[in-house]
């Protein structure tokens, strides 16, 4: 499947189960949020435009930060369940829309900002656009992660490596040490649009029974493309490695890189000059 027929296909695989998604994903650690706001001088008030916010896990701490957050959501039945997620906080707009071609009222924005979303919108659009939409100093946010194994980690991640090459023999393979996965800093300043860039990263935890771990996969882009036999196939090697261990639970290490960065003056002059 050429890479962005792929792109467009997969990003569009989460509408199947929101509910599924809501439940089973996992939310961030609050001292990324807090760097966040730090970081991009956010106080309360703070104009915030979230892309691809999905069910509104990473939503709800920026609302209960009292900004006011704008959210561009491709998928209807996602954005359906983060209305119903949010409906306490008047202070959040949800925009059913895709970001390459959504037209923003203003485009002023304190800050942009894109949980594990950001690597869905089309390569020639999502920088320049992402300026385009802050005002002068503004910070754009990208977090992505990546789930990983750091030293002490589970070990299980490499053992069920026998499960996913017998099913899947293309497989990434085992998830790789937090140090070995790169961040953002030569692709957000290489088109010059940013600068002062910033990068942080946390390593965290969550402890999942066999049907808990199971109902993540599920939600996880590759999983859901595969033919409904062969994914049953998979999951039930998991459920079965796991249901053998001492305790019948698997310890899944997350690593969420913040990468942050400034409208450079230099774009700011150049977007003035176009109007």
């Amino acid at each position: 499947m050429p890479e962005e027929h792929q792109r467009l296909t997969l990003r569009t695989t989460f509408e199947e189960v929101p509910d599924l998604y809501d439940r089973a994903r996992p939310s961030y650690p609050p001292q990324l949020f807090d760097d966040l706001a730090s970081l991009a001088s956010l106080t309360e008030g703070a104009r915030v435009l979230e892309i691809g916010c999905g069910t509104g896990k990473a939503t709800i701490a920026l609302a209960e930060r009292a900004f006011s957050v704008t959210c561009v959501e491709l998928g209807a039945n996602l954005a359906e369940r983060a209305r119903r997620n949010l409906r306490g906080f008047s202070g959040v707009e949800i925009v059913t829309a895709d970001f390459e071609t959504w037209e923003a009222p203003a485009a002023d924005f304190d800050a942009v900002v894109a949980f594990t979303a950001f690597h869905w919108i089309d390569p020639a659009v999502r920088y320049e656009k992402s300026a385009t939409l802050l005002r002068d100093g503004g910070a754009l946010a990208i977090v992505a992660t990546k789930h990983v194994l750091p030293p002490g980690g589970d070990l299980f991640f490499v053992d069920v490596q026998e499960d996913y090459r017998s099913v899947l023999p293309d497989d990434d393979g085992a998830p790789p040490r937090p140090e070995d996965v790169p961040d953002l800093s030569d692709e957000m300043l290489a088109g010059g649009l940013f600068s002062d860039l910033a990068v942080r990263r946390y390593v965290w935890d969550v402890v999942y029974t066999a049907d808990e771990y199971v109902a993540v996969l599920d939600t996880y882009s590759e999983q859901r493309a595969l033919e409904q036999a062969t994914r049953d196939r998979l999951y039930e090697r998991i459920r079965e490695r796991i249901a053998d261990r001492p305790d019948a639970t698997v310890r899944k290490s997350y690593l969420a890189t913040l990468n942050l960065a400034r409208r450079s003056p230099t774009h700011a002059r150049r977007s003035a000059r176009k109007s």
